[in-house]
């Protein structure tokens, strides 16, 4: 699966989520949007090229996860600590390394 073809529904899935509130399916489009913006800062890839690494896709799904648990910002700047997978993966990726 490609990061373009994400869906709302597929993290409701994702997220174990039964019946989820008008409420939160927003918070999960605000999220999906905020992580696709992560990935691209992160990596330096655009969306297109983005999508030409479908294991990126797990690490937006891990990034929406912990947005929506965790209901604040994904990355702690004081201790810098980020999810050792999504780094590792994004890692991978990055074109922007100085």
């Amino acid at each position: 699966m490609k990061v373009s073809e994400i869906e709302e529904m597929y993290l409701i899935d994702y997220l174990r989520l039964d019946d989820p509130e008008e409420a939160e399916k927003r918070e999960i489009g605000i999220a999906l949007v905020s992580a696709r913006e992560y990935v691209k800062t992160y990596t330096g890839l655009s969306e297109e090229e983005i999508d030409q690494h479908e294991d990126i896709t797990i690490a937006v799904c891990i990034l929406v996860a912990d947005m929506f648990e965790n209901k604040s910002l994904y990355l702690d700047y004081k201790s810098k600590e980020t999810n050792k997978t999504v780094e590792a993966i994004l890692g991978m990726h990055s074109v922007n390394l100085i």
